[in-house]
């Protein structure tokens, strides 16, 4: 295929000869693909420039995968081994017409394969290879991983059961956990974790069970259980990738794990903790690909990113996010951060932990065991010459104390607070020693924000609103007015759950010049809001509640992160 590809773009005079060559170089050489080869010789803009080129040469659309919302059940037209052999994916079904996207439009073979599959005409789109294999990986869940290695560890004579009763020895678990079979399980549980979209991984011991849990969308899925037997086995496994110690087993311990999934590098941060039928055992997921750091794409409207975006630009002052961990303020910074990363800024972040590594930005991992906290790094930063810093969470008056100065002597300031709205943080400055009229001078935006979980777009309906469901929104009258509801059934696209993927809301506040008055005043958090709101803040419930109008998210779900 790279072949004919390179044929056809040096006859249409879209490349050079010697461009081809170096591209081939490239990918010969094991530097990535012959596609990827052109962008890096400059003789293309981008790899979708080359697919689109294919599909006019051979009378065929190109598609984009990431902007494309796949139906799982369409997808899962195609047998999944199929679609991994041959790198396709069923993008739509239109009538008895299946439209595939496929990375190389000239095997005819696979082509023939699914049309005799499904039983539908094929019509065939050309997409990146690594968009493909992306499609893949979140759209099938891969059950079967689990069970092929639940089989291979029961059919394995050689295969040794440890149990905590037993106390094994060091000898006894590295044996066990060095078994093909086991190896393969602990992958699968991680490998479908990530294919689910989990952002964490819970394998928990009971007295008589061994559970595993992924946490999707903000909420915990029991998966498959696991034979109870295998414990012990399966836990010193996940500690022997985290560089853990495997014979300690009385205190907690803390590790990383880097692992390759579909060419594409994951970290997991482990915590183990023994719990009196065993050790509990937490990955974090860290996976650069579902990071969002495109601010338009985290659920802000128009009106509050706007005033964001206005805040984060501004030459120095400190700008607060708040919220309840788990509520995506991290992300939130990060996105901030990204967009006011360039050569001519020097950005300093204190973070603990730091969960994704960004190019061009500094950042430190605070570790109070020696000392090195946020306010010890903070008050360092001081000395490295910053223009943009941040610092992971004001968690006490030093902290607080130094973040303000430093956003009052020309920095620009990022930081959190766990409070539960915009105004609530006022006080919880003041609260820790911070004069009011410091507050006042260097603040100049506080935002609070929650995650919610969007409604399946698969099975969503619309539904009816109670008058007492009514009542119990804290909106203004004119909201109530002729408003909509929406909830999702439950189908095999969203398991079954009627929530599919999360959204953010936001409480957004800019210290203006009446609100500067109301602090230097010590006026309370109700009074603060009241101002806000008048000049144009929608509260949480606000904005969670015109989400809830435009179908986004459910009426429980305005009620579960808002009250």
């Amino acid at each position: 295929m790279k072949a004919d590809l390179g044929t056809m773009l040096v006859e249409a005079g879209r490349i050079t000869q010697e461009q081809y060559k170096q591209a081939l170089t490239f990918q010969d050489g094991g530097k990535g693909k012959f596609e990827q080869g052109l962008v890096d010789c400059g003789a293309v803009g981008s790899v979708d420039e080359v697919y689109q080129f294919i599909g006019k040469q051979l009378n065929m659309g190109a598609v984009r995968l990431s902007d494309i919302e796949l139906n799982p059940e369409v997808v899962r037209l195609i047998p999944l081994d199929i679609a991994r052999k041959f790198n396709v994916v069923a993008i739509s079904k239109i009538s008895r017409t299946l439209v595939v996207a496929i990375s190389d439009p000239g095997n005819v073979y696979v082509l023939d394969a699914i049309k005799f599959i499904t039983g539908c005409k094929v019509q065939p789109v050309i997409s990146p290879e690594e968009e493909i294999s992306k499609a893949i990986d979140s759209n099938y869940m891969d059950a079967s991983t689990f069970s092929e290695a639940l089989r291979s560890m029961e059919d394995d004579p050689d295969l040794e059961v440890v149990s905590a009763e037993d106390a094994p020895s060091e000898s006894d678990l590295l044996s066990a956990i060095q078994d093909k079979p086991l190896v393969k399980l602990v992958d699968s549980i991680i490998t479908n974790a990530v294919r689910h979209g989990a952002s964490d991984i819970h394998i928990e011991m009971y007295e008589k069970r061994l559970r595993v849990r992924y946490r999707v969308d903000g909420e915990l899925r029991e998966m498959d259980p696991l034979p109870f037997k295998y414990r012990s086995a399966i836990v010193s496994r996940v500690k022997i990738m985290a560089e853990l110690d495997i014979s300690e087993r009385r205190l907690p311990q803390d590790g990383r794990i880097k692992i390759k999934i579909s060419d594409r590098t994951i970290d997991l941060r482990v915590s183990v903790l023994p719990t009196i039928f065993g050790e509990k055992v937490v990955m974090r997921i860290l996976d650069p690909t579902t990071l969002r750091t495109d601010m338009t794409q985290l659920g802000f409207n128009e009106f509050a990113l706007r005033r964001f975006e206005e805040a984060i630009h501004l030459p120095y002052g400190i700008i607060l996010v708040t919220g309840p961990t788990g509520s995506g303020k991290t992300t939130t910074l990060y996105s901030a951060l990204k967009q006011l990363n360039r050569p001519q800024v020097n950005i300093m972040s204190a973070e603990d932990p730091v969960e994704f590594n960004f190019d061009g930005i500094n950042q430190v991992l605070v570790r109070s065991d020696i000392g090195l906290t946020f306010a010890h790094s903070l008050r360092s930063f001081l000395r490295q010459d910053p223009d943009i810093i941040m610092v992971g969470e004001i968690r006490d008056s030093e902290t607080a104390e130094i973040a303000i100065r430093a956003a009052l002597t020309g920095h620009l300031v990022f930081s959190t607070l766990h409070t539960n709205d915009a105004p609530s943080a006022v006080n919880r400055l003041v609260d820790m020693d911070i004069p009011s009229f410091l507050v006042a001078s260097s603040t100049r935006l506080i935002m609070a924000q929650r995650m919610t979980r969007k409604i399946c777009e698969f099975c969503k309906e619309e539904i009816s609103i109670s008058q007492e469901q009514l009542d119990a929104l804290k909106v203004p009258d004119d909201w109530k007015k002729d408003l909509k509801a929406f909830q999702g059934k439950g189908c095999n696209s969203c398991g079954g759950t009627g929530k599919s993927g999360r959204s953010g809301i936001f409480e957004v506040m800019p210290i203006t010049s009446a609100i500067e008055s109301l602090i230097l005043d010590k006026a309370n958090e109700n009074e603060i809001r009241e101002v806000a709101v008048k000049e144009g803040m929608d509260t949480l419930q606000m904005g969670a509640v015109e989400k809830m109008k435009n179908g986004i998210i459910s009426i429980d779900e305005v009620f579960a992160v808002t009250i």
